[in-house]
């Protein structure tokens, strides 16, 4: 559960603004924004979704600082009076319509916070997902540091070793790495965000035509920051958030809804229907053990594209220097 997921990581004093008040916008306002945000969406070609707790409370798995969240209740010395396992939780309408939304092209990648394992459980594919904070359903190698899906949630969180040797044998491996030992996924405060997601993070948020924020009030950085990484590039951020956040007066849009509304209308606009969760597509619900990794190679092949870019931005920039400099020069000359 939530709570105890949150019970288990070592003591932190700075969790930000707790227990904020909801603002809510007018149906009329929510269908405008969605218009404009559907059209946005459409019109880009690019766009990255940020997720963060918001968006799985409609599963039933609390965030952490709404009015009910579970910090802003243990400041209060109280808990969650709703709880689901993460093992009972099942994805929302809106994993279902992201997943639906990479699928049909409208959407390039997805940023997540969340450790609750639901973009997992929807079926989305490893290749569109950076997981910054880790995964409770994912197991991790000490060592070789290849990642298998677990069944059920994993035991500890805050990496702790789990006892047993790298399952890379399980998946059709000869033998296991030498000496590595399986590991849980989630992070503690005091761990490093894992190297690959975070690299795949950073270049799609700078690539960006929109970066889009779903459920987060973005206080946990680096995570926070990663939606603004293309505002200097010309890009757009959208917040949608019940919850003001810090970075809202940057926003080109701020939507303040239920993520599911949101995402609902915005893929009715699209055009994209939002599938029904299927055990089928689950892999926590395959028997056999399946691979997590986030491969190198996807890494590589977006570094290429990333510094491609990065030449055309600076060409672009050298040249609107240039044309500034000759119009400075011609109206002296007058």
């Amino acid at each position: 559960m939530s709570c105890n997921y949150a019970e288990g990581l070592s003591a932190y004093e700075n969790k930000g603004i707790l227990g904020a008040p909801e603002n809510f916008d007018t149906e009329e306002v929510v269908n405008q924004k969605c218009k404009q945000l559907a059209n946005l969406i459409k019109d880009s070609k690019h766009v990255v979704f940020h997720t963060g707790a918001g968006l799985s409370t409609s599963a039933g798995i609390p965030d952490f600082r709404g009015p009910k969240g579970v910090w802003t209740l243990e400041e209060k010395g109280e808990k969650p009076t709703f709880n689901i396992s993460f093992d009972e939780a099942k994805p929302t309408k809106s994993h279902m319509a992201l997943k639906a939304l990479i699928e049909h092209g409208y959407v390039q990648y997805i940023v997540s916070q969340n450790i609750d394992g639901l973009h997992l459980k929807s079926g989305l594919d490893r290749k569109y997902l950076a997981e910054l904070h880790g995964n409770i359903f994912i197991e991790q190698c000490q060592k070789c540091r290849r990642q298998f899906i677990s069944q059920t949630t994993v035991a500890t969180v805050g990496q702790k070793l789990l006892g047993r040797p790298c399952r890379s044998a399980e998946v059709g491996q000869s033998r296991s790495c030498r000496g590595g030992i399986m590991q849980d996924n989630v992070l503690d405060w005091e761990h490093d965000l894992p190297e690959r997601d975070l690299d795949m993070a950073f270049m799609h948020s700078t690539l960006a035509d929109v970066n889009i924020t779903l459920g987060t009030t973005l206080q946990i950085v680096p995570s926070g920051n990663l939606p603004l990484k293309n505002l200097k590039h010309g890009g757009k951020l959208v917040i949608c958030n019940l919850q003001p956040t810090k970075h809202d007066k940057k926003a080109f849009l701020n939507i303040s809804s239920y993520i599911d509304n949101i995402l609902e209308k915005v893929c009715k606009r699209l055009g994209v229907e939002i599938p029904e969760y299927s055990e089928d597509c689950d892999p926590t619900k395959n028997d056999k053990i399946s691979e997590w990794t986030l491969p190198q190679e996807y890494v590589k092949e977006l570094d290429k594209q990333f510094k491609e870019y990065q030449k055309t931005f600076a060409k672009s920039n050298k040249n609107t220097l240039i044309n500034k400099k000759l119009i400075k020069k011609r109206k002296r000359s007058e």
